[in-house]
Parts: C-alpha cells; sequence; structure tokens
C-alpha cells in the first residue's frame, strides 16, 4: 500500500513539473514573461554565458553599459579551452575596478564543425556537469548571446524554475553576424528565454515576440 502512494505521489509530481513547464513555454512563447513581474530592490545574481571571439567581444560591449553595483556578484560561464576569452574576461573586469566576479570553466558542448548527432553526446556530459554548479549559484538571471555553452546552463536553470526552486530570467541575445537566420542556440532557447533580443530586423520579422535592440557592435 505504502509502495502504491509513493508511485501515485511520483506521477502526481511529474505530472505538475509537466503541466508546469507547458505553462511556463507558452508564457515564453507568446511574449507574456517578457516583462518582470516587479523591480528588484536587491543586487542581481548574474550569469554571463562567454563564448569565444565574436560572441566575447559582443557580451562584453553588452556588459559594459549595465551598472555592476546593481548585477553582483557576476559569475562567467565558459568553456575550459577557452583561454582567450579568460584573459579578456579578466582584462574586463579590471578596467571597472571591480572585484565581485568569478570565473567558471565548464565542458564545451558542441565545437565548430562537429556534428549534431555527436554534439548530443557532449552537451549531455555538460549538462550533468553543470547542475550542481547552477544548484549552487542559483542566478536570478542569466545573459547569453548563442555560444553552445549557454545551453546546458539555461536548460538546467528553466527546469529548476519549472520546479519552483528559482526563479531565472533568461535574456538571449542573437549574434550580430545573425542577419537572416537563427543560430542553433537561438532555434532551442527561443521556447525557455523570457527574452529573445535581435541586432537585425529581418529577424524580428521571422519571429513575433522577438525584441529589436540595433547593432552592439
Amino acid at each position: 500500500m505504502e509502495d502504491q502512494l509513493k508511485i501515485e505521489l511520483a506521477i502526481l509530481i511529474a505530472v505538475l513539473i509537466l503541466a508546469r513547464i507547458l505553462y511556463l513555454v507558452h508564457k515564453i512563447t507568446t511574449g507574456f514573461s517578457r516583462e518582470a513581474s516587479s523591480k528588484r530592490v536587491t543586487p542581481c545574481r548574474t550569469v554571463i554565458c562567454i563564448g569565444s571571439g565574436g560572441h566575447t567581444t559582443e557580451m562584453l560591449t553588452l556588459m559594459a553599459s549595465l551598472d555592476f553595483a546593481k548585477y553582483s556578484p557576476r559569475y562567467y560561464i565558459m568553456a575550459k579551452t577557452d583561454t582567450t576569452s579568460y584573459a579578456k574576461v579578466r582584462k574586463f573586469e579590471e578596467t571597472k575596478n571591480h572585484s565581485n566576479y568569478e570565473i567558471i570553466e565548464i565542458p564545451r558542448s558542441r565545437v565548430v564543425g562537429q556534428s549534431y548527432i555527436t554534439s548530443i553526446f557532449t552537451t549531455l556530459y555538460s549538462i550533468l556537469y553543470s547542475v550542481p554548479l547552477v544548484c549552487k549559484i542559483r542566478p536570478d538571471l542569466i545573459l547569453c548571446n548563442g555560444p553552445g555553452t549557454c545551453i546546458p546552463i539555461c536548460l538546467i536553470s528553466f527546469l529548476l524554475k519549472a520546479a519552483f526552486i528559482s526563479d531565472t530570467r533568461i535574456v538571449f541575445i542573437e549574434s550580430f553576424c545573425r542577419t537572416e537566420t537563427f543560430s542553433l542556440s537561438g532555434k532551442i532557447l527561443m521556447y525557455f528565454a523570457d527574452n529573445f533580443l535581435v541586432q537585425w530586423p529581418s529577424l524580428k520579422q521571422k519571429l513575433k515576440r522577438a525584441e529589436y535592440i540595433g547593432q552592439l557592435m
């Protein structure tokens, strides 16, 4: 009898979480999650997903316009092999004279040119690696602009939100180089990101809820 009760309870919890996921996806895709429910009065724990090359430059350009006192602490998450971005972030933070930040390296989800089939396995590994990390940080905000590194972080945060464990806002900025089509990360996160920002009017026309912000570069 007790075992049956446990099974029924587990099924009920699973159904509730699934219903919550469907509700959140509907809320996001219809544009009702673009506005924050209330204004914050405390600093925002912010995760910044860093890619390589142009992704890093774009993200740091965006970060330069933020009030670091309001977005603190900051957690820069990047691939373990991205030594160039690591150096750029360190230099960027030093110019701001702020110390409340941390650089965290995780396994790369997908490298340029990697097949979609094999990237499934590397992404799963990256997700498993990132679960305790995201649970520990419990970010209030995630900023990302396309690198594969952001997928595990965003998916885990979304599931924690669905389970009422955290309330993370995900903001995705499509890369400057994407003028006509969405990136793979964009195609995935258009269902999970609360705010989906694009830098070209042509992309705004392809996704009704997208927000056109002009070119960052």
